[in-house]
């Protein structure tokens, strides 16, 4: 595995002084799991590249580890082979002056924005060459990327070309966080320590980044507190948002629900109108943990499947009920999950031919419901779109509900079904659809279905 770093600054050489590694020297440095070794391929007044070669030692990695059933999948792994969380501390090492923007000959140098080239190879793109793109085209980088030919087509892996202008101890900074991230598998503990490693590299760009939900998940591996911490750290004012849990109250959504299997038979019904009306690619906003993904995925007829949330713990909730990522998973690039909003613009999803929004709108306020109509029916237009939402007359079935309360304590509304098709309407009439009504569960002669249904077609 590699990363080099090329600049045409003039003298490109200072490149040198700024890593504090001869030009015309072979650099070694011993590491606990392996040797890094610097040389550079060419160093003129024109261009000059660095190369970072670290060798692993896969024994060592496992040494000391005891006996077991996983000994041998402990050896036999792509750690040894791939751009990884090894890296980002190889470059802490070899690169550590550097890093920092201190240069004892050529501060003036390190200060300065240069043109840079960055090659990283074999890098792991196990959730999709995309996100690559969406991680470092945000911080100035143009992107190349070129999937590696595998036994059976392009495999997990790919070699990256970076190409940008900017101080060389800010884009070490990039791909020193950006590596674990993309590999999201860190060889080592993820302590308290590693909110603080994260906030050092990336405090100055993370808090304006459109990923940074995901980079500080994946950074993180995943430990809910250190994520909240770090995120509380980089962005307070939103941290008390995301804090609030989608789950609040959601047993007596349940508790009320369940005798009648409701969940299910929504989540089947959006289902069966999603594959009757032959639809390919499906984005479900609101997505939550992945209940009606996980529907899509059994049925081969939905090629391409979307998941979209605003909470990062629902979509890592998503992540692990449908084991993407894993071997007995769906098949890499089918499923993508996405953090957002429903009332921004997001032309990630755009290309959804159908979309679902089950049990969704009743937990947004009402000021805001023009926002999703705007970004659901008036950008992205799908030529399908199925809309779930509590009947509220069907309210007064309810032995165990006070009279006036909601069913779920984070609902803001809940509508009647005149008021739910009055709404519905006027987004017909003004975006051009054709939309039509019926209710979910049995239908009580007064108070109607339990739950009623939407359907917008163009």
């Amino acid at each position: 595995m590699f990363i080099s770093i090329a600049t045409t600054h003039r003298p490109a050489t200072d490149l040198g002084f700024l890593l504090m590694k001869h030009p015309q020297h072979v650099h070694e440095t011993e590491l606990t799991f392996g040797r890094a070794t610097v040389f550079y391929p060419e160093a003129s007044e024109e261009r000059c590249e660095a190369a970072l070669i670290l060798d692993v030692d896969p024994v060592g990695l496992v040494r000391g580890r005891g006996e077991g059933d996983g000994l041998l999948s402990q050896y036999v792994n792509d750690r040894p082979y791939v751009v990884s969380s090894f890296m980002s501390v190889a470059l802490t090492r070899v690169f550590r002056t550097a890093m920092t923007g201190v240069s004892r000959e050529r501060q003036e140098v390190a200060d300065a924005a240069m043109p840079l080239e960055i090659r990283m190879s074999p890098l792991p793109v196990r959730s999709g060459v995309e996100l690559v793109s969406r991680l470092f085209e945000p911080l100035g980088w143009q992107v190349q990327v070129e999937r590696i030919p595998g036994k059976s087509g392009s495999s997990r892996y790919a070699d990256v070309r970076l190409t940008g202008t900017m101080r060389l101890a800010v884009a070490l900074g990039h791909i020193y966080v950006l590596i674990p991230v993309l590999d999201e598998e860190k060889h080592y503990w993820v302590g308290d320590d590693e909110v603080e490693k994260l906030l050092s590299r990336a405090e100055a760009w993370l808090p304006t980044h459109p990923e940074r939900e995901t980079i500080v998940r994946r950074y993180l591996k995943g430990r809910r507190n250190l994520m909240r911490q770090a995120l509380a750290r980089l962005a307070p004012e939103e941290a008390e948002v995301e804090a609030r849990s989608t789950e609040l109250a959601l047993q007596q959504e349940e508790v009320l629900e369940t005798p009648l299997r409701l969940h299910d038979l929504r989540l089947d019904t959006v289902t069966n109108i999603l594959a009757e009306a032959g639809a390919r690619v499906v984005v479900d906003l609101g997505c939550g943990e992945g209940k009606l993904l996980q529907r899509l995925v059994r049925d081969k007829r939905f090629e391409q499947i979307i998941g979209l949330d605003a909470s990062v713990r629902e979509l890592e909730k998503a992540s692990a009920r449908l084991k993407l990522d894993m071997a007995t998973g769906p098949e890499e690039g089918r499923v993508t999950l996405l953090h957002g909003a429903l009332t921004y613009r997001d032309e990630r999803w755009h290309a959804a031919d159908a979309a679902a929004l089950v049990e969704v709108i009743e937990h947004m306020e009402p000021g805001r419901l023009p926002a999703l109509e705007g970004v659901v029916f008036g950008a992205a237009r799908p030529r399908l779109v199925v809309l779930t939402t509590p009947n509220a007359e069907y309210n007064a079935l309810f032995p165990t509900l006070p009279a006036g309360e909601f069913r779920h304590k984070d609902h803001r509304f809940e509508w009647t079904r005149a008021q739910f098709q009055d709404w519905a309407n006027g987004v017909a009439v003004r975006h051009g659809y054709d939309v039509s009504f019926s209710g979910i569960g049995e239908e009580h002669p007064e108070f109607g279905a339990v739950s009623q249904m939407a359907v917008f077609t163009r």
